[in-house]
């Protein structure tokens, strides 16, 4: 089982990606090529290493792929609007990607909740 460390370790990673993905839509940085690549993600790195081999069935799992391919391809398509110059538009849609980030916290709550009751 992980421990609350570990988890707290997957929510920087989330944030990480999120004030990047911000930081390239108001012009701060320049995009990563793979910012939104599943297998570069941080996040997705971690649930790969850690969470699976620690949950391997736990139900939330395929959910929490799922979501965080969401966001993912959510983040790219603001990527792709903010380089067609719909920068607004873009920026807008950042409250979509934390509606994912959200969904992610609960999922990586709920399977630590599980831990701490194993």
């Amino acid at each position: 089982m992980l421990n609350p460390f570990e988890f707290q370790q997957a929510r920087v990673k989330q944030v990480v990606f999120k004030s990047r993905l911000r930081s390239v839509l108001y012009g701060v940085r320049p995009a990563e090529p793979d910012l939104c690549a599943l297998p570069a993600n941080p996040l997705h790195q971690w649930v790969e290493q850690h969470l699976r081999p620690s949950y391997p069935a736990a139900a939330e799992l395929p959910q929490l792929d799922a979501a965080l391919r969401r966001q993912l391809a959510r983040g790219q398509a603001l990527l792709d609007q903010y380089r067609r110059g719909r920068i607004e538009e873009a920026r807008a849609g950042l409250s979509a990607i934390d509606t994912d980030a959200a969904e992610i916290d609960g999922l990586l709550q709920a399977l630590e909740r599980r831990g701490a009751a194993a």
